[in-house]
């Protein structure tokens, strides 16, 4: 593969068209952006990129003790992870949600007063999970799940690439893209959890490709540890008439709740359920207040362009009920895998009422699941005009989360915008045709299609 070999070359003479001249304009500029994104100008930024973002990690982690060089806690999000493991472990789970008791905790751990709260939002399940790091120093636990992290992370990305037969030659270009990612930086620096619902989304797209609509379904069940993610896609699975695989992740669901209760005890289970209720009580002083900048769905979007929180709400109910209409119908369309999972994933993330810049880890796969199906896409006249403009789009859904700090001037989350505009040109591909069985999701493609 030489350097100027173009992964995007499209003939904008072809595009021409009886459209308006200011259409054909624009067409003809995004047509000649995707032919600048070759895999040597794609290689090239993500060695930049990829370079900038971790020593800058570098440098902010080179302080020893558990501060950084900014003063905040290294691995931030998994010390409430940590302590609820030791609370667990201590027999102390009647304490899990007091918030006093894990500010105590905390702060023995620190050795210091800590300037942000820290209180712990996930279920008893996900602190029993990560009981047998307790054993160990904050600081030895951290680095050991961090490290287990990316290698799921990496683990997802190649099982992903596999699935793509057009990308197989460029598998240091898709490595490099990988570790340049922003939202794996900041997963990393904070110490998150968001590699386990990147590996069940993985896991239910590879159940998926293998029919497995049940499998699949249980999968994304899993993702009730982190039930905002669960906001999308039950509806997607419903209006689209997925029955095994709503059905099984409603199961998989209830037998989580379940389980986790039987093993807790009621009272445990009656907090975290009240935590949940009263969150927005308390959680704009657990959070920093430039929180709303690093957040990347429809609500925050809103919240930040419109002053009047019901007004902001409404739209972000409006915008999601849209969004997932559209999700649905790509869904249980006869179109590829490929495309409609990464249709159902950009959903789940529009419609996620609290998203963080780490939490868009769960789009990794779709970058490579579109690229593979853009670039072996037969030309066609609708093909030519759309195609450049989905990798325009997925140059930009990659680059966007790290313009976030700009919104704190601008009120504007670019990369909003750009997953919708992504979803939607997606959506356009799918055929409005609907598959014969639930369990056919990559059906030969008719001349038709």
């Amino acid at each position: 593969m030489t350097g100027s070999t173009n992964l995007y070359r499209t003939n904008p003479d072809r595009m021409k068209s009886d459209r308006p001249a200011g259409i054909v304009k624009v067409q003809a500029c995004i047509a000649y952006a995707a032919a600048l994104l070759t895999p040597r100008r794609l290689r090239v930024q993500a060695i930049i990129l990829a370079l900038c973002l971790w020593v800058v990690c570098l440098v902010d982690f080179s302080t020893p003790g558990p501060l950084d060089r900014a003063g905040n806690i290294k691995f931030q999000d998994f010390l409430p992870i940590y302590v609820s493991a030791r609370i667990i472990v201590e027999d102390h789970a009647a304490e899990l949600y007091n918030q006093a008791a894990v500010a105590r905790e905390i702060q023995a751990i620190v050795g210091q007063p800590i300037r942000a709260r820290l209180p712990f939002l996930y279920g008893p399940q996900v602190g029993l999970l990560f009981s047998p790091l307790s054993r160990f120093s904050f600081q030895t636990a951290a680095w050991a799940w961090v490290a287990l992290s990316v290698a799921i992370f990496f683990a997802c990305i190649f099982l992903v690439w596999r699935c793509c037969p057009t990308l197989s030659s460029y598998s240091a270009l898709v490595a490099g893209s990988a570790l340049a990612y922003p939202p794996l930086f900041h997963f990393f620096v904070r110490g998150q959890i968001s590699v386990l619902p990147l590996a069940c989304f993985t896991a239910a797209f590879l159940a998926f490709r293998a029919r497995r609509d049940s499998l699949a379904g249980v999968l994304l069940g899993i993702l009730v540890f982190k039930p905002q993610f669960l906001v999308a896609i039950p509806l997607v699975l419903l209006f689209s008439r997925a029955w095994r695989s709503l059905s099984s992740l409603a199961l998989s669901a209830a037998a989580q709740f379940l389980l986790t209760r039987l093993y807790f005890g009621p009272a445990v289970m009656h907090s975290y359920f009240d935590m949940l209720w009263h969150i927005p009580r308390w959680i704009s002083s657990a959070e920093l207040s430039l929180a709303p900048i690093q957040m990347h769905s429809l609500s925050s979007f809103w919240t930040l362009l419109i002053p009047w929180p019901n007004f902001a709400l409404g739209l972000y109910v409006l915008s999601s009920i849209v969004i997932i209409g559209m999700a649905a119908i790509a869904w249980r369309s006869s179109s590829p895998l490929a495309l409609r999972f990464s249709v159902l994933t950009l959903a789940a993330v529009l419609v996620n009422p609290h998203l963080f810049i780490y939490d868009l880890l769960m789009l990794a796969p779709a970058f490579p699941l579109v690229a593979d199906w853009s670039l072996g896409k037969v030309s066609s006249s609708s093909s030519l005009i759309r195609v450049p403009s989905i990798r325009v789009l997925l140059y930009l859904a990659f680059l966007t989360p790290v313009l976030g700090p700009l919104s704190q001037w601008t009120r504007v989350q670019l990369s909003v915008p750009v997953f919708v505009a992504l979803l939607w040109i997606l959506s356009k591909n799918c055929p409005l045709i609907t598959r014969p069985s639930p369990a056919s999701h990559n059906p030969v493609p008719t001349r038709s299609s």
